[in-house]
């Protein structure tokens, strides 16, 4: 694995040796992925499904109408792409592509082998030490196996077009791709940790999502304002807001921008954080003995302590409910209707609706 790091970094990074990718992933997505990973026969199946996919379709296609990085096409690219690996440890540099197409994107597919996928959208978009956040948020993906459900998401995604037409078909495979679009969500805020632990620049991974939201226009954006609209988006509005909230994410295979942005910071600034940049982290030889049971008691203690500190008027509603508040139904009924209600309930005012600041 020497080989490829020949050129040595911009500057001094930690490398984190036989580091686990359950140490940067999210509760929710890490609960997932443990489970799927105790399944006996689980990547045998999921092999088998490659026939049906179109995953040799999807490789052929990149190696005819796209650049392949090397050394020799986009080679800062490829350093970028080798120095990821040696950092977060993963034996086989993945192979990685250029494609034409002017919205900035990546991915990473694969069933066999997982492939990244960049648009020139996006290597025109962002710097070097954002790119490199990038390119390590794709490493991070293919270390923990995200880019065999990625493939088989897409592979749902375009079986729910083509069966639209059969009724039942088609509310399960929705009910399905809904499913998977909930964890790939979590993932992606996975990935971005471990595109953090590989560029080990917060300001980079701010300024990427920044760019991603708002263009290249970094002279007329803010950090702190585009934290503080994660912070607005969060606590604002009532119920109905909460509502059109769930709808407009539903569709989405990333979190929100903001969201994403306001997630790494928090997790940068964690105890968490600095210890694996102290070097104490789970190894991957450890991978075998952990706890489905665990890990989905870390992903409920989560899930719990989002509901408890949230500022979202439904998920301060949903605590106000587990922790036995009273007079439900005139909550329930002012935070729809964005109004106060009286002590007594028999009235309220048209005041605006809780802002959870």
């Amino acid at each position: 694995m020497t080989e490829g790091h020949e050129q040595a970094p911009s500057r001094q990074r930690r490398r984190f040796p036989d580091i686990s990718s359950r140490t940067y992933e999210h509760p929710a997505d890490r609960s997932a992925l443990v489970a799927l990973r105790k399944l006996s026969g689980f990547d045998t199946v999921f092999k088998a499904l490659s026939g049906l996919l179109p995953e040799r379709s999807l490789r052929l296609l990149f190696l005819s109408d796209s650049v392949r990085v090397s050394d020799a096409q986009f080679a800062h690219l490829h350093t970028m792409l080798r120095d990821a690996c040696y950092i977060l440890d993963l034996e086989k540099v993945p192979p990685m592509y250029v494609t034409q197409d002017p919205r900035p994107n990546a991915m990473c597919i694969g069933l066999d082998e997982p492939l990244i996928v960049v648009t020139t959208g996006l290597v025109e978009l962002l710097d070097e030490e954002e790119m490199r956040a990038v390119v390590g948020h794709e490493v991070g993906h293919a270390l923990s196996g995200h880019a065999v459900y990625r493939t088989v998401l897409l592979f749902l995604t375009n079986l729910a077009l083509k069966v639209a037409w059969i009724p039942l078909g088609n509310v399960a495979i929705t009910a399905i791709v809904t499913a998977l679009r909930e964890w790939f969500r979590k993932s992606e805020l996975s990935a971005d940790r471990a595109g953090l632990l590989v560029g080990q620049d917060l300001h980079a991974s701010m300024r990427g999502l920044m760019k991603i939201a708002g263009g290249n226009h970094l002279h007329e954006m803010n950090v702190d304002a585009f934290l503080e609209q994660a912070e607005e988006y969060e606590a604002g509005g009532d119920l109905r807001d909460s509502v059109l909230k769930i709808l407009n994410v539903l569709p989405r295979s990333h979190p929100f921008t903001t969201v994403r942005a306001a997630e790494l910071k928090r997790w940068a600034e964690s105890r968490d954080y600095q210890r694996i940049m102290d070097g104490h982290y789970p190894r991957r030889e450890e991978d075998k003995d952990a706890s489905v049971g665990d890990s989905f008691r870390e992903s409920a203690s989560h899930y719990a302590d989002t509901v408890r500190t949230s500022k979202d008027p439904l998920m301060k509603l949903v605590g106000d409910i587990a922790g036995g508040a009273g007079d439900l139904g005139g909550r329930l009924r002012d935070r729809f209707t964005g109004a106060a209600g009286t002590a007594n309930g028999s009235g309220a005012t048209g005041g605006p609706g809780e802002k959870g600041e």
